[in-house]
């Protein structure tokens, strides 16, 4: 090794201690730092191939640029760490068993450019039932980001109504005619912490419209709940959200579950009726005005879960018919699990889910 290599693996080395002093106790000291260091790279490159007659000036002043490059990298990188914890806290203050929020680490690009591609967004957000198919012009990421989700700051009237079109819907481990171990306790867990924790004027309805009659019949349940929901909501027109949460079916061998905040956690689904098939088109005898609101509520609720919980959601399915969403335009069907995933599991979904929940709700 040459006497200018040597020069440039010490300075190399008292660098990295800096930062090291600079920097105690992050998280991020090795890859990130490593991550944001082009002049670092440009220093190790010409240590290997620059001759030992390279004008030492000129060494020093690039070695001197290096040092401001990284102060300068360092000390904007804790800012914005410590005005995302600020926020965070300011946000979602802990309460009673619930977590706050994590800072955001998404693992996929949300660059606008990608979320212009069609094909990224089918891959990456949407999947297609096989009946059915996105017509031209459907999806539209900017356009789903733009529309305003936010709700009145007024909870002294109802604002968000859940249901079950499935209510009798069971996991793994259910105790037979224990309501509370079906998709409705779930949903009672939900309906809890929007209350609690985030103070909306929430209405969670129990009733069983998939065994009207004293049988199970799932074929009829969604019209059974949309007499229902037409002569509630005519009574409480101040509702802005509607949530019909169910549980999904899966080959046995497949398991919905991640870990959040130390918990296994229940993965989750939007589902999306877009009332248009491959065979008819436009389904014209399901109507729904609220189309495009309804997908971009559901794709800012997966935008926000990409950033705080990418293992979290799977994805939003566009099926070929309505699935009453047509009520309101911040009307979702939500899946939670499947039948083999634990009681336990699909409630600690709940945790997640309101929280992004509330960040769409708030703007």
């Amino acid at each position: 090794m040459t006497k200018f290599q040597k020069a440039v693996s010490v300075c190399m080395s008292l660098c990295f201690f800096v930062i090291l002093a600079v920097l105690p106790g992050q998280f991020f000291f090795r890859e990130n730092v490593y991550r944001q260091l082009p002049l670092y790279c440009f220093l190790e490159e010409k240590a290997a191939s620059a001759p030992p007659a390279q004008d030492r000036e000129t060494y020093e002043k690039i070695v001197s640029a290096n040092g401001a490059y990284l102060g300068e990298k360092i000390r904007q990188e804790q800012l914005r760490v410590k005005r995302l914890r600020e926020e965070s806290k300011m946000s979602l203050p802990e309460e009673q068993g619930i977590e706050t929020a994590v800072l955001p680490h998404p693992v996929i690009d949300l660059s606008p450019e990608k979320l212009a591609d069609r094909e990224y967004l089918l891959n990456q957000f949407f999947v297609e039932d096989a009946a059915t198919e996105a017509f031209p012009g459907l999806l539209n990421a900017a356009r789903f980001l733009e529309k305003k989700m936010d709700i009145k700051q007024d909870a002294s009237a109802p604002q968000i109504l859940i249901y079950h079109s499935h209510a009798s819907e069971a996991f793994a481990d259910s105790r037979e005619g224990v309501q509370g171990d079906t998709i409705v306790g779930v949903g009672s867990r939900l309906a809890q912490i929007l209350k609690e924790k985030y103070g909306y004027h929430v209405i969670h309805i129990k009733e069983a419209f998939d065994m009207a009659g004293g049988t199970l019949d799932r074929s009829k349940a969604y019209d059974y709940a949309g007499e229902f929901l037409t002569s509630f909501l005519e009574k409480n027109p101040s509702i802005e959200v509607i949530l019909d949460v169910h549980r999904d079916g899966v080959p046995e061998e497949r398991r919905l579950v991640t870990e959040i905040n130390g918990k296994k956690t229940a993965q989750v689904m939007f589902y999306n009726g877009i009332s248009y098939t491959k065979k008819q088109g436009k389904v014209h005898y399901l109507p729904n005005p609220y189309i495009e609101d309804n997908l971009a509520f559901s794709f800012q609720m997966e935008y926000q879960a990409a950033q705080y919980y990418p293992d979290f959601y799977r994805c939003i399915y566009l099926a070929g018919y309505r699935y009453n969403l047509h009520f309101r335009p911040k009307s979702m069907l939500l899946e939670v699990g499947a039948q083999n995933n634990t009681v336990q599991e699909a409630k600690n979904a709940m945790e997640p889910f309101a929280e992004l929940l509330n960040k769409v709700l708030q703007g």
